[in-house]
Formats: C-alpha cells, sequence, structure tokens
C-alpha cells in the first residue's frame, strides 16, 4: 500500500492528538496496547512451552536414550547379538548396555527409593546429561564400591561425598528361612544433577559389573540404550532393527515410554496459543472501534478531501494506514516486551515467588529445575502475521465508510 505525500500527511496528522479527540486517543492508546501485551503473551507463552518441552525431552532423552531394546521378562541375558545389531544399523549413532532397578537405599534409620543404575565404566565419566556437583565420576567409574548419588537424594538423606549409603533389594539369597534381603554399603564418589527432579531424588549410579553383581544378575543386563541421528524419526530408524531381533526381544522408543506427557505438552500448546490468540483479537475490536469513532469525528475533514479531489481509495488508505500503524507499533512494543521477559523470566519468577511466599515453580510438579525458554522463529513470524492480518481486517470497514462519505451531504449540513 503506497500512499503519495498528501495521504502521508493526513494520516500522521490523525495519528496524533488533536483538540477534542482526547477519548479517540485513548482509545487508539488502548489498542496499541492490547496488541502489544497479546503478542508478548503469546512470545512468552509459546517461548517457555517449546523450551519445557526441549528440555525434557533433551533430559529424558540424555538419560535413557531415544530407545531402548529389552526382553519380556525385563532382563537380557544374551545381550551381545542383540547391541551388535543395533550398532549395525543405519541410523544408529550409538548402543549401550544398561542396568535400571527400583531399589530403597537407608541411611541413619531414613529410608528412599532409589532408581540404581548400572552403566558401563566409559559412559559413566562421559556422560554429558550429568553435571557433577561434588566428588568426580572417575572415581565412580573405578568401582570398588563407589556410587553417584542425584543431589536431592543425598538431600533427602543428608548425605555427602565419603558418606557411606546402604542399597537394599527385596531380592536376595535363598536360605531354608526364607528369601534374605540383599543389603550393601557403597560409598558416595559422586553428586551429580540431572535437570529433572524425579531423577536427582532417586539415581543412584554405579558400574554395570557392580549392578550385576549386586542384583545377582550374572552376565545379564536390563536393556540396550540406543541413540539414533533423528529423534523424530526413530520410529522408522529402527523397524529393520524390530524385524532382525529374536521374539521376546520388544524395541520401544522414546514416543512410546513418554507418549502421554508428550502429548499433553502438545495438545496445552494449541490450547493456550488458541486462548491467548483471543487478546490479539480484541486488540483488533478496539483498533476497529477506534478508527470508527475517528472516522465520525473526521467527517467533515473527509467531505473537505473529497471537494477537493482526494479519491474513495486514498481515503481509504489514509485510514487503512492509521489502524495499521496502531497494530505495527503495538506489534514491534509487543515483540520487544516479550524477548525482554524472556531474557528475565527467571528473576521475574523469583520475584513472584518473593512476593507471594508461594513456590511458583516447583521441580517436583514442574519436572525441570528452572524456568526454560526456546524462541522459535517459525511461531514468532506466525503470531507477527496473525497480528497484522487482524489489524488489517479491522481496518477495512471504518476505511470503507470513510471512502462511502458523501461530500454535498456533509457540508450541506455543516
Amino acid at each position: 500500500m503506497i500512499l503519495n505525500r498528501y495521504e502521508r500527511m493526513v494520516a500522521r496528522r490523525y495519528l496524533l492528538p488533536h483538540k477534542g479527540e482526547g477519548f479517540i486517543f485513548v482509545v487508539a492508546g488502548i489498542s496499541l496496547a492490547a496488541v502489544m501485551l497479546g503478542v508478548a503473551a503469546l512470545i512468552i507463552v509459546m517461548s517457555v512451552m517449546n523450551g519445557f518441552r526441549a528440555e525434557l525431552f533433551e533430559k529424558v532423552t540424555g538419560l535413557n536414550g531415544h530407545a531402548v531394546v529389552q526382553g519380556l521378562n525385563g532382563r537380557l541375558d544374551d545381550w551381545r547379538p542383540a547391541l551388535a545389531e543395533a550398532r549395525r544399523t543405519p541410523g544408529v549413532t550409538n548402543a549401550q548396555p544398561l542396568i535400571e532397578q527400583p531399589l530403597m537405599a537407608s541411611r541413619d534409620g531414613r529410608v528412599q527409593a532409589i532408581l540404581l543404575r548400572g552403566m558401563p565404566r566409559d559412559q559413566i565419566v562421559g556422560n554429558q546429561a550429568l553435571e557433577v556437583h561434588a566428588g568426580s565420576l572417575a572415581a565412580v567409574s573405578r568401582g570398588s564400591g563407589n556410587v553417584a548419588i542425584g543431589h536431592q537424594l543425598a538431600r533427602q538423606l543428608g548425605l555427602s561425598v565419603g558418606s557411606p549409603i546402604t542399597i537394599l533389594s527385596p531380592e536376595g539369597r535363598t536360605t531354608p528361612f526364607g528369601t534374605v534381603p540383599r543389603i550393601v554399603d557403597y560409598n558416595v564418589a559422586a553428586i551429580i544433577e540431572t535437570g529433572l527432579y524425579d531423577f536427582d531424588k532417586a539415581f543412584v549410579i554405579m558400574p554395570m559389573e557392580d549392578a550385576q553383581e549386586f542384583l545377582m544378575m550374572g552376565d545379564a543386563v536390563g536393556m540396550i540404550e540406543v541413540e539414533t541421528t533423528d529423534p523424530d524419526r526413530v520410529q522408522d530408524i529402527l523397524d529393520p532393527l524390530r524385524a532382525r531381533l529374536r521374539n521376546g526381544v520388544l524395541v520401544t522408543d522414546w514416543r512410546q515410554m513418554n507418549s502421554a506427557l508428550f502429548e499433553a505438552i502438545q495438545i496445552e500448546r494449541v490450547v493456550m496459543f488458541v486462548v491467548l490468540s483471543i487478546i490479539i483479537l480484541v486488540a483488533a475490536f478496539n483498533i476497529l472501534s477506534s478508527l470508527i469513532m475517528l472516522v465520525r469525528a473526521k467527517h467533515r475533514d473527509i467531505a473537505i478531501l473529497r471537494t477537493m479531489g482526494a479519491s474513495r481509495r486514498g481515503v481509504m488508505k489514509i485510514f487503512m494506514t492509521v489502524g495499521l500503524s496502531i497494530g505495527v507499533l503495538g506489534i514491534v512494543a509487543g515483540m520487544l516486551l516479550g524477548f525482554l521477559g524472556l531474557y528475565f523470566r527467571q528473576p521475574v519468577v523469583n520475584f513472584f515467588q518473593g512476593l507471594t511466599g508461594q513456590n511458583l515453580w516447583d521441580p517436583e510438579v514442574r519436572f525441570l529445575t528452572e524456568l526454560p525458554s526456546r524462541v522459535d522463529p517459525f511461531e514468532i513470524t506466525l503470531i507477527v502475521l496473525m497480528a497484522l492480518v487482524l489489524s488489517f481486517f479491522a481496518t477495512l470497514i471504518p476505511a470503507w465508510r470513510a471512502s462511502k462519505t458523501d461530500p454535498v451531504q456533509v457540508l450541506r449540513y455543516e
């Protein structure tokens, strides 16, 4: 929409308040603020939800891989052929044996449910998903009764590096008096954080050989962890592996293991986008109402412009420019406010937590320890285009009404 010189001058004049037009300017300001808040809210909420999904996905797959190969009875006795088949599969970047078993741990009379994880020694030291708070993972990989535990578990049991931790397994040795639970003391050599609260309060990591000995599994493992080049295509990548594995061996990918959680997040993203888009729709109606009042206030000016040779199209362009200017200014301000809110998201959460005395981001509920965010350029573009389109359509009716002004009828009574 190209404006000539006088159209730009008139549009600029109508954007600024004049005597007797204060109420129209207030309504236009409210429209601009509504667009700004709607765009900012959409950017902040969608980016936080994208960050939540991405962080949760990275944490979960970083700990459990993109898929696991496991037996029907929860263990793989003859696991080496399956490991070799997994590593030969095109698209598989890594495959490692793994043991996971829910057990109990105690210290000084305090008991806590744990998730015992036995990992190959080289995977313990080089695991990027494990952030060391204290101690050394190298000491854990050397075995000798050393383990790494989650920092929340250490807090709940009052443990530190060098403290003993007692692990209890109900499946012990059979005696004439029944099955005796297996109880073994280990030394805490490292305290770690995964970023997922449920894992941090339960994880106990030890070398796979130590886990096999403690659980009396012999040479068996619990599962084989598989990583692929593209998590979104994990099912297609692992279909050949499923066909080659013998009966009694299952391949379960991350979608199947966490389907309910990620589907709920996706549904929530869609619902939040629709609900928050209503704010921008309301802002568009505000632009519509402010332009209608502006047309009513300027009907004499419009009539004079028409008698001076202004075309109907020119009048339409003037009022469409006024409405779109309000929308564009609101969009730009909303983007700045949105990105500013994302940058200071954690301090804002901390401020309101201190103000209200409530834990607004409880890791026990949210899974993650901090509020994440991830900006998606495609979604930002979609939000901006939606706001522009709604602002554009809001200008059509008032601009069309202005262009239909009959200068003879108006000036006859002025």
